[in-house]
């Protein structure tokens, strides 16, 4: 099983985000993790992944421009995107950034591929995905690990049933 992590970050922050994510997915065991920026994915990888954690810093509270394109460049691939597991993160300059809103943003785009969307567990304090507000602090990177942990079980246990 293979997981794909899809990330823009123009300063470092959501990367690094990104990056904690990934440490979560890799420890569940029979689970390979792909971290890549939007300038570095391909069809492919979206195409070979059982899930999808996908990632962008909040521009005027919506994903990226660079996030988007690729689900738009990509929307020939629905068919073949139905029913992988689904998830987001966002990261903002500021409280009341719009991480949530661009959360929703990235879901939205999920859902019209026909995505199956995991949220956040409620240990992280979070519903809809990871957050970060400002430099990434060590409860930030913990929530990453423990976000990415758990999405990567739930494709694990979905693709083992």
């Amino acid at each position: 099983m293979q997981i794909l992590i899809l990330y823009h970050s123009n300063t470092g922050t959501t990367q690094k985000i990104a990056e904690e994510i990934a440490k979560g997915v890799q420890k569940t065991p029979d689970i390979t993790c792909i971290l890549k920026s939007t300038e570095e994915v391909s069809a492919e990888d979206l195409i070979n992944s059982d899930g999808i954690i996908a990632g962008s810093p909040s521009y005027l509270g919506t994903m990226s421009s660079e996030l988007k394109s690729i689900f738009d460049n990509n929307i020939h691939l629905r068919s073949k995107m139905k029913n992988k597991i689904g998830a987001a993160f966002s990261c903002a300059a500021c409280q009341g950034g719009g991480t949530e809103t661009t959360i929703f943003s990235i879901i939205q785009a999920m859902l019209t591929y026909g995505m199956i969307i995991s949220g956040n567990p409620q240990l992280t304090a979070g519903n809809f995905g990871a957050t970060c507000i400002g430099t990434p602090e060590q409860q930030d990177l913990k929530n990453a690990l423990i976000f990415g942990e758990n999405v990567s079980l739930i494709v694990k246990k979905y693709y083992s049933s």
